[in-house]
């Protein structure tokens, strides 16, 4: 799986944020299980700072953690689709019918006697990325245009489609397979409410924060000025959330920390057999290697920010379906940098060295100075 001696490597080309995350997020988990215990009564503080069930500390920190993702999007680049219908297609039913379809299968099949990480792992399942597919594809030499119109694409189906998705695989599914849920039930309006707030707010924030700052200054100030200075505060949102997660749950996760891995491995199964059905199918339909790895990351990554949102809202900061969307970055960071050599390898067997050498010269790599989560 090497690539060209010329070219960096992988994780070299990660700026220092995203080179680490997998390090933040763990010492997240640490000073939060350390907080838990410092300050026994840290969740009944918490608690009287709440509003329904998710608690105002807590829902600021989600908040923050999504409006630097959204305000990155280029919207405007929604009409490139028009002309696309294979990559347009390909993606609509790789993200929305197989994606939440295999965690489902993954979540009932390695979970079966843990209902709350299995139900944390289908509303991950559900949050199809818009954060950091940009940098993975970015660093597999992947088209970024085609990206940046994909990423456009699942945040406006995500608002529209994500509570009703929520509401099948949680709620309808189970039913018709026969697969007990022990009396759990979750309405429509339960998973509406929190994307609206988590995902409605913050997306409207971000359009309206490009449109005026691209008319204001121009789009090169706004992506090479902006973004960066605003960009990392996506990761100080998702790690002050993580550090008062761990907080609350720390005394569950140091007596069973072999839930952690548990709710690892469907997450590891998923995001190979995503990828490698996601690269398989942009090549047989005839895509062009950029193509085919836009298609492949945005299918493959998840939206962490947004199941976590969901599952704190939903579920409780204490819920183990929160814990899960906690561990969800943790294991997606390595996960997908491994899958950015795939990329490469399987590109240079299947489309050929010129190729990737082409795609390498049409869009080099320009990452962010200061990645998201």
């Amino acid at each position: 799986m090497a690539v060209a001696a010329h070219e960096p490597a992988v994780v070299a080309r990660l700026s220092t944020l995203d080179r680490f995350l997998p390090l933040w997020i763990g010492g997240a988990m640490a000073a939060g299980i350390g907080l838990g215990s410092l300050v026994p009564g840290l969740e009944h503080h918490l608690a009287a700072l709440q509003i329904g069930t998710v608690s105002v500390p807590i829902a600021i920190g989600l908040l923050v953690m999504m409006y630097p993702v959204l305000a990155r999007v280029r919207y405007e680049e929604l009409g490139a689709l028009r002309g696309e219908w294979r990559l347009f297609g390909a993606s609509l039913v790789l993200n929305w019918l197989v994606g939440p379809a295999l965690m489902f299968a993954l979540a009932w099949l390695l979970l079966p006697d843990q209902p709350a990480y299995r139900t944390g792992l289908i509303v991950v399942g559900l949050a199809r990325c818009i954060a950091m597919v940009v940098i993975w594809n970015d660093l597999a030499c992947g088209d970024r245009e085609a990206t940046a119109v994909l990423v456009v694409l699942n945040s406006l189906f995500q608002l529209a489609a994500y509570s009703l998705l929520g509401w099948f695989y949680l709620s309808v599914l189970p039913g018709w397979l026969g697969l007990a849920t022990h009396g759990f039930h979750v309405s429509i309006w339960e998973i509406a409410r929190t994307v609206l707030i988590f995902l409605g707010i913050p997306l409207v924030a971000g359009i309206v924060t490009r449109r005026v700052g691209v008319r204001a200054r121009g789009r090169a100030w706004y992506e090479q000025v902006l973004m960066p200075r605003v960009g990392p505060f996506a990761l100080y949102g998702l790690l002050f959330t993580i550090v008062l997660l761990f907080a609350i749950q720390g005394k569950q996760i140091t007596h069973a920390p072999q839930d952690v891995a548990r709710i690892g491995l469907p997450l590891l199964v998923y995001f190979a057999v995503m990828f490698a059905l996601s690269f398989l199918s942009g090549w047989r339909l005839g895509l062009s290697y950029p193509r085919t790895a836009a298609l492949s990351f945005t299918a493959a990554s998840n939206n962490f920010e947004l199941a976590i949102a969901v599952a704190v809202g939903v579920f409780g900061a204490t819920s183990g379906e929160a814990l899960a969307g906690v561990v969800g970055p943790l294991i997606e960071v390595p996960a997908l940098v491994a899958l950015v050599y795939v990329a490469l390898w399987a590109g240079k067997r299947l489309y050929g060295a010129q190729a990737i050498q082409h795609a390498r010269h049409q869009s080099p790599t320009m990452l962010p100075e200061a990645g998201t989560p």
